[in-house]
């Protein structure tokens, strides 16, 4: 491992580190400004987090509905990049090209049933007891 200009071999860590972060950031940020499935899944998110809070249920099934979630939102990160990218090649029809749109998009679709199979099958019984009482 080299010195860094900082004077250290931490620093050179540290600093991608940050750098990693910043570039996150900036997807995170460009994401939420600009791409609206994004910012709807945010706020489904922002919705069921306080509700699989309230239920009575375990840990490891509290865990699994909110990791269906954050799935939903890392496919749908991976299919906007996979959209952008394709643009950026050509703005001209092409049958790939809509074919890796579409892909990304059963992705989403997949990951979204998912969690929703993961809700029905945890949350459901619990609501529909509920909504009974």
């Amino acid at each position: 491992m080299t010195e860094s200009p900082k004077g250290g071999k931490k620093s050179g860590v540290i600093d991608r580190l940050v750098g990693a972060l910043r570039y996150s950031w900036a997807g995170f940020r460009h994401a939420v400004l600009n791409e609206a499935a994004i910012r709807d899944e945010l706020v489904v998110i922002a919705i069921l987090t306080p509700v699989s809070l309230a239920l009575d249920i375990s840990g490891v099934e509290r865990l699994i509905l909110m990791l269906s979630m954050m799935l939903v939102l890392l496919v749908e990160f991976i299919n906007s990049a996979i959209e952008t990218t394709v643009d950026r090649i050509s703005t001209e029809q092409h049958p790939l090209a809509g074919r890796a749109k579409d892909l990304g998009s059963a992705a989403v679709f997949i990951a979204l049933m998912m969690s929703a199979l993961s809700w029905a099958v945890i949350a459901g019984p619990i609501l529909v007891r509920s909504a009974r009482h």
